[in-house]
């Protein structure tokens, strides 16, 4: 009897024991997680966007080279989407980079692009693409990759990892205006997708030529004189087509080499000219033709007259419109009249070509 009573009163000593030890060892973890709570080490922590939306969380959040189907992302919530996107917008959009990488780089997949802007140099490439850049389903790349002419040997992978993330229903573009005159390029690009969209944008080929040499005047004060360049022989005026200014403005030529690869259906031209003098219209065709919603309209842009071309009227949560840098709508040299005059004879057989071809009339005669 007295050894019952002894071993009852051992097991509930010993019970008493194991509860103070689980109890103590449930404030250890407690006040451990507060501390470091109270660091910020918890916000550090990766987690979903959405905290009440883990489900959410599993069908966005994907890794490089990996897509969601569309059966997936039909059962996002608009909004969502909308918010994913704006994130995007804000990553690609931005000209810094930092080691921290937000979480909304998780978000969508790197794609070879759908679109190229390929030509051409000194016609308003570089304001087609910041314009397009406006448009919430577009994502391209900042600088000229120069893939299909340059770095070709590095691989189609490196290519696509240059390439911003994208989501469903989104546009990757990239811009290299050399890609028009390179031989090998529209072979190559055929190579990467049949199915890609080509724009080029042409401008009146002596205007174009002479802002060529304006900027390469820019970069080398000691360059010959722009008639010098231009003809091989100034007492007969033959043209040099071999100086890159001048043979870069033969638009027929190099339409030719990329319709042995594209139909005319998979290009679009637009007018460097209407550009400046109807940013919104030129810029209506080209959404259409990419297949998008016209967002980027007229409110989008107003007139600068010092720069003497469009520029985009102040972005939400900027403090001043946004126009582009101070090498574009810089003064051109005088030209004395019988060299352009001269030059202009010497394009028109080739303009007429192109506008035949493309079934355009681009008014440079």
């Amino acid at each position: 009897m007295g050894c019952s009573k002894w071993r009852a009163a051992f097991n509930f000593g010993h019970l008493k024991v194991q509860s103070k030890l689980s109890v103590f060892f449930t404030m250890i973890i407690l006040f451990t997680y507060l501390f470091y709570c109270l660091n910020g080490y918890c916000d550090s922590l990766p987690r979903p966007v959405y905290d009440q939306q883990s489900n959410f969380q599993n069908k966005i959040i994907l890794n490089d080279g990996h897509e969601a189907s569309s059966q997936q992302h039909g059962a996002y919530n608009a909004s969502q989407v909308s918010f994913v996107r704006e994130q995007l917008s804000d990553l690609s959009n931005s000209d810094s980079s930092s080691n921290n990488i937000s979480i909304a780089n998780n978000y969508g997949s790197k794609k070879f692009p759908q679109a190229i802007i390929i030509g051409v140099k000194k016609g308003g490439t570089r304001a087609l693409l910041e314009f397009l850049r406006i448009h919430p389903d577009v994502r391209a790349v900042g600088s000229e990759p120069h893939f299909f002419d340059r770095f070709y040997d590095k691989g189609l992978e490196w290519y696509r990892n240059l390439m911003p993330r994208t989501l469903e229903g989104q546009i990757t573009m990239e811009k290299t205006p050399s890609y028009f005159i390179t031989k090998e390029a529209p072979r190559r690009v055929f190579s990467m997708s049949r199915h890609t969209k080509l724009i080029v944008v042409v401008r009146d080929p002596v205007t174009r030529a002479v802002s060529d040499y304006t900027q390469t005047l820019t970069k080398s004060p000691g360059l010959p004189s722009f008639q010098n360049l231009a003809f091989r022989n100034t007492t007969t005026g033959l043209i040099d087509t071999s100086w890159s200014a001048v043979r870069i403005g033969i638009y027929a030529k190099h339409l030719e080499n990329w319709l042995r690869f594209f139909p005319l259906s998979r290009l679009l031209f637009v007018s460097g000219e209407r550009l400046v003098t109807d940013p919104a219209g030129e810029m209506g065709r080209v959404q259409d033709f990419l297949g998008l919603k016209r967002v980027v309209t007229d409110k989008h842009f107003y007139f600068n007259q010092t720069k003497g071309f469009p520029c985009l009227k102040k972005p939400e949560g900027s403090s001043r419109p946004r126009c582009l840098g101070k090498s574009k709508g810089r003064p051109h040299p005088q030209i004395p009249s019988e060299v352009l005059l001269r030059l202009r004879d010497f394009y028109r057989p080739f303009n007429l070509k192109f506008y035949q071809m493309t079934g355009q009339n681009f008014g440079w005669d």
